[in-house]
C-alpha cells in the first residue's frame, strides 16, 4: 500500500538534494551518502506530529530482504526525527534503486538488536564510532517487507 499524503522536502539541503537526485534517477545519482561512497536508500514515512511524508537517505544495510535504518544521526546525543516517525507510523516505503516497496519498521531489542548491530558494524564500520560518540543506545529499525 502506497503512503498518502503531502510531501514536504527536507530543511537540509543535502538531505532535499540528495532524494531528489536519488528518486529522478532511480538511484543511479544521488546514490551515496554525501563525501562518501557508500551506497544509501531512500525512506519515506509519515510525520510524527505532522503527518506529511518525509524522505530521508538512509545508509543500505540489508540481509536476506530486510532492511536496518540505523538512527545513528552520526553519533549526536540526539535521534534524527525519521525515527520518532517510525515509532509512530511504522509503514514506510523503501527506494533501493529502482526497486520500491512498502515495509512495516520495528525497534530491535536484545539479541536480535545485538545480531544486526554487528551487521551493520561490518557494513558500515563508521557506525562503530558513533555509538562512541554518544551516550545514548542507537536505535535500530528492521524493516520487512508489508
Amino acid at each position: 500500500m502506497a503512503l498518502t499524503g503531502t510531501y514536504v522536502p527536507s530543511a537540509t539541503e543535502w538531505v532535499r538534494n540528495n532524494v531528489e537526485e536519488y528518486e529522478s534517477s532511480n538511484g543511479e545519482k544521488g546514490g551515496t551518502l554525501p563525501g562518501t561512497n557508500y551506497p544509501v536508500v531512500v525512506i519515506t514515512s509519515v510525520g510524527a506530529k505532522s503527518g506529511n511524508l518525509r524522505k530521508n537517505p538512509v545508509m543500505r544495510v540489508e540481509r536476506d530482504g530486510a532492511y536496518l535504518a540505523v538512527a545513528s544521526k552520526g553519533g549526536a546525543p540526539d535521534n534524527p526525527e525519521w525515527a520518532n516517525n517510525f515509532l509512530a507510523h511504522p509503514e514506510v516505503e523503501l527506494q533501493d534503486k529502482a526497486e520500491k516497496h512498502t515495509y512495516v519498521a520495528r525497534l530491535l531489542e536484545g539479541d536480535e538488536r545485538a545480531d544486526w548491530w554487528e551487521h551493520a558494524v561490518a557494513t558500515w564500520p563508521t557506525y562503530a564510532s558513533y555509538q562512541e560518540k554518544t551516550e545514548r543506545e542507537i536505535p535500530l529499525f528492521l524493516l520487512e517487507r508489508a
